[in-house]
């Protein structure tokens, strides 16, 4: 039996999440994007509220929630704006989650305990200038120098790469092994030659900050290494299954914002003697909308679901990125339509909608990359294989027995 109806909790959590979206985010988020600014009070207040940590274990700091209870906090958080799930994707979908999935006891103690708590932030540094989406082809560097690694190289578009404490890097150990040379390293912060500048100039995403991680012999401790030598580039990739997830549920909620937006106008904007609601073309950006939103959480969804049940879900994912964005991206260029000349003005959301849409089609894997994934699936050509390390299904009931 199919069961499509929220939990009790889930309904709790989506409420609490929705309320603070619409208290501490949407009335500040056109001066924030104006002024290019990131409010690190509202990821503190989303820690406080148990936010950063939601699907990570309760013995490891977090909420204990299930992984679609992840997909329901980012799409409220998207609604109001892209930077603030932007935070929680980096920050929990790509670097505690992998820390969960491959980390050992004593690395979860030090680093994931923290940040499912919220005391601590994460990033993930996987890109690099002349790295996007051949990742194999990545130039940092690191070399072992005793009980250490000697890490070399720059990462771009780092999300929070101002504020993390945290940073999950991939350096290769061995450039002529391509994607078998490559390991995950745990970097801190405050490592002498550890630095970050922010980008300017971005068409989106004002209110949220990138930038770049440089590492000039940023000595690492062995200890700080993320699984075994080599097995970075299978590292990355499962924790692009869980990034993926998060921004296809983010882009859920900016859909659904697009589509409220487009409502409420539709109803106050007469044209011809009525309101443009009434207008059919009107109804059909609006029907579009509709029918999105609606795929793309039933996409979402799904994936979670496999999540839960401990289940490889890297075809579904992918899927649910490609559509989920594609229709952000869509339900935006048709929300300034609808709105008109003034669509196409910061006195309405939906021009900043239109600008962080873009990136969701770009970031997480290309919308072209996930179209070619999902061809190579059903003509055979890729397959799912078993992790040796899964992320442990929910509950997480004997969640330190599942490695």
């Amino acid at each position: 039996m199919l069961d499509f109806s929220l939990s009790q909790e889930q309904l709790e959590l989506q409420k609490m999440t929705r309320k603070f979206v619409q208290t501490e985010i949407i009335p500040y988020m056109k001066e924030w994007d104006e002024q290019h600014h990131f409010e690190m009070g509202v990821v503190q207040k989303l820690a406080q509220l148990g936010l950063m940590g939601v699907c990570i274990p309760e013995k490891y700091g977090g909420a204990g929630m299930d992984y679609n209870s992840l997909a329901i906090v980012c799409e409220e958080l998207e609604y109001g704006d892209t930077a603030y799930r932007t935070a929680v994707s980096v920050h929990t979908g790509l670097n505690s989650m992998t820390l969960l999935q491959w980390g050992t006891e004593e690395q979860k103690e030090k680093y994931l305990k923290p940040q499912a708590e919220g005391s601590k932030l994460g990033a993930f540094g996987l890109t690099e200038p002349g790295a996007g989406s051949d990742a194999g082809s990545l130039q940092t560097r690191a070399r072992r120098d005793g009980d250490s690694y000697i890490l070399n190289g720059s990462k771009i578009w780092i999300s929070l790469s101002d504020y993390a404490d945290h940073f999950l890097i991939f350096a290769t150990v061995d450039p002529s092994k391509k994607h078998k040379g490559i390991t995950a390293f745990i970097v801190e912060r405050n490592y002498p030659g550890v630095t970050t500048r922010p980008i300017r100039g971005k068409l989106g995403i004002h209110g949220g900050n990138t930038g770049e991680v440089i590492l000039e012999d940023v000595r690492v401790p062995a200890a700080n290494r993320l699984g075994d030598e080599g097995e970075g580039f299978k590292i990355a990739m499962s924790a692009l299954d869980n990034g993926r997830f998060t921004v296809a549920a983010g882009a859920t909620g900016l859909t659904r914002a697009c589509l409220d937006a487009s409502v409420k106008y539709a109803h106050e904007r007469k044209t011809f003697g009525v309101e443009i609601g009434k207008h059919q073309l009107v109804q059909q950006m609006i029907a579009k909308m509709e029918a999105g939103y609606q795929t793309s959480q039933l996409l979402v969804f799904k994936s979670g679901w496999l999540k839960n049940q401990g289940v490889r879900n890297t075809r579904e994912t992918s899927l649910a990125k490609w559509i989920a964005s594609d229709v952000a991206f869509q339900s935006a260029s048709d929300a300034i339509q609808v709105h008109g000349a003034y669509g196409y003005s910061n006195e309405y959301p939906v021009e900043r909608y239109m600008r962080n849409a873009k990136a969701l089609v770009i970031y997480e894997g290309t919308r072209e990359i996930h179209t070619i994934m999902q061809a190579e699936y059903a003509l055979g050509y890729r397959e799912d294989k078993i992790l040796n390390r899964m992320l442990p299904p929910w509950p997480f009931a004997n969640s330190g027995d599942y490695l």
